[in-house]
C-alpha cells in the first residue's frame, strides 16, 4: 500500500526574486547558483599605494578591510586576510608600481587568498598597470609581458579588473575577464580650465593622440603632435617633427605616464625652438624614476600635474609638481560596479560630474583652492557620500 504523500508548504517568493516587468526572474546579487554579494563589499590593499586605498575608502564612507601583507627575510611574501569575506564583493587596490615585481606578486597572492577564502567576487583595482609598454612584439624574440601579467591575474582568480589609463587600449583585450578602464583626462582638463589657461595648444605623441584629442576638445584648444621614435631599448626617444602651429602660444604637454622625464624634456626643448612661450605638462601616472625629479626641477616647465595613481614619496615632491587624487573617480567606479550601474556614463552623459570630482578633498570640506566651496558640485556632496542601500561590514584600519 502506497503511503499518503505529505503536503509540502509553499514558501512565498522573496521580493528580490520576483519577476521583472519583462517576465524573467530577477535575483539581486546572485552569481550563478550561489554567491550572494549584493549586500556587502570590502576594500583591501597591499603595500603599493595604501594611501590611495584609504582615500578611496574615505570617499565611500568606510574603512579598508584588515589584512597582513609582508615579506619574510627570504623575500617570500605572506598574506593573511583577517576578516570573514565569504561571498562578499571584494575590491583589491594594488597598483603595480615600485617595487614593480613585488607589487605584482602581492596582488597575485592576495587574489589567491581571497579566492581560497570563498569571496563572492574579486575585482583587481590596478590604478597603474606596469609592463604596459611591452604590449607587442616590436623586435625579434621578445615577450609580450603585458599579456603575461593579464594571464597571471586571471589565473590567480580575479573576476574582473578596474584600471586607469592603460598605455595602450588593446591591453584590455589581453584579459579573458571584464575590464573597466577609467581615464583621468576629464579631471586633468578641469584643472587647467579652472586655472584659466587660454590661447594654448595641446601637445602629445601619436600613442596618446586619441585621448589627447578629447583633452583638447574639453579645453576648446588645438592639438599638435610630436613625431618621435624610441632608440633601441633605452629610456630615450628621438624627436622627429612637431606637427601643428605652436609658435607664439602656450602649450600643455599631455601623456599617460612620466617615467624618467627624458622624452618630456626633449619635447620641451623642441617646443622652445618652435617659439612656444610657456609650457605645462600633465600625465595620469607620475612614476618619476631617477633622474626625473632633477630634470623637471631644472626645466622651464611652469607646472607638472600628475595623479596619485602612483605614490609620490616626499623626496620626489617639488613645488612645481601638483598631484590630483583619483580616489573619488575610482571610488565612484567601485560603487557602480558593486551596484551593477554604468561605469561608462562617467565619461559620457555624466562627464560634468566626473570633472567636478576634482573639487573633492579627503577632509570632505576643502575645494581646489583649499577653501570650502560655496555649494557642493552637482551630484557630488562636499563630504564623502553614504552609500544608501549598501551594507559594508564594520572595519578597522588595515594592518601591515
Amino acid at each position: 500500500m502506497t503511503p499518503p504523500r505529505r503536503a509540502v508548504p509553499v514558501r512565498p517568493v522573496p521580493a528580490a526574486t520576483r519577476e521583472s516587468a519583462g517576465g524573467s526572474p530577477v535575483i539581486l546579487g546572485q552569481r550563478g547558483a550561489s554567491g550572494l554579494y549584493a549586500d556587502q563589499f570590502e576594500i583591501y590593499h597591499g603595500n603599493a599605494n595604501p594611501e590611495l586605498a584609504r582615500k578611496i575608502a574615505r570617499y565611500l564612507g568606510m574603512e579598508p578591510g584588515k589584512a597582513e601583507v609582508f615579506q619574510f627575510a627570504n623575500e617570500n611574501i605572506f598574506v593573511k586576510i583577517l576578516d570573514n569575506v565569504r561571498e562578499k564583493d571584494v575590491f583589491v587596490v594594488q597598483p603595480t608600481s615600485h617595487p614593480v615585481n613585488q607589487s605584482i606578486m602581492e596582488l597575485l597572492i592576495m587574489i589567491d587568498a581571497f579566492k581560497r577564502a570563498s569571496a563572492g567576487r574579486i575585482t583587481a583595482v590596478i590604478p597603474f598597470y606596469a609592463y604596459g609598454r611591452s604590449d607587442k612584439k616590436d623586435q625579434p624574440r621578445v615577450p609580450i609581458t603585458a599579456r603575461l601579467i593579464a594571464d597571471m591575474i586571471s589565473v590567480a582568480g580575479a573576476d574582473r579588473v578596474l584600471t586607469l589609463d592603460l598605455h595602450q587600449g588593446q591591453i584590455q583585450g589581453f584579459f579573458n575577464i571584464p575590464v573597466d578602464e577609467l581615464t583621468a583626462v576629464h579631471m586633468l582638463s578641469r584643472y587647467f580650465i579652472d586655472k584659466h589657461i587660454e590661447d594654448c595648444v595641446i601637445v602629445t605623441d601619436l600613442g596618446f593622440a586619441k585621448r589627447a584629442r578629447a583633452f583638447a576638445e574639453l579645453l576648446d584648444a588645438p592639438l599638435a603632435i610630436i613625431e618621435k621614435r624610441r632608440l633601441g631599448n633605452l629610456d630615450r626617444a628621438e624627436l622627429m617633427n612637431v606637427i601643428g602651429d605652436v609658435r607664439g602660444k602656450r602649450a600643455i604637454i599631455v601623456d599617460d605616464e612620466i617615467d624618467t622625464a627624458g622624452t618630456l624634456i626633449e619635447v620641451v626643448r623642441a617646443l622652445d625652438r618652435e617659439g612656444v612661450t610657456e609650457m605645462w605638462a600633465c600625465a595620469t601616472h607620475g612614476v618619476l624614476s631617477d633622474p626625473a625629479v632633477e630634470r623637471i626641477r631644472d626645466s622651464p616647465l611652469r607646472e607638472v600635474v600628475i595623479t596619485d595613481s602612483v605614490p609620490l614619496v616626499p623626496s620626489r615632491r617639488l613645488p612645481k609638481v601638483t598631484t590630483l587624487s583619483v580616489a573619488p573617480l575610482i571610488g565612484e567606479a567601485i560603487k557602480r560596479i558593486h551596484r551593477g550601474e554604468s561605469v561608462g556614463a562617467l565619461f559620457s552623459s555624466e562627464v560634468s560630474f566626473t570633472q567636478e570630482m576634482l573639487l573633492w578633498d579627503e577632509s570632505g570640506e576643502a575645494g581646489l583652492d583649499g577653501h570650502a566651496p560655496s555649494s557642493p558640485p552637482a551630484g557630488l556632496p562636499a563630504k564623502p557620500p553614504a552609500l544608501a542601500g549598501l551594507a559594508p561590514a564594520a572595519r578597522s584600519t588595515s594592518q601591515r
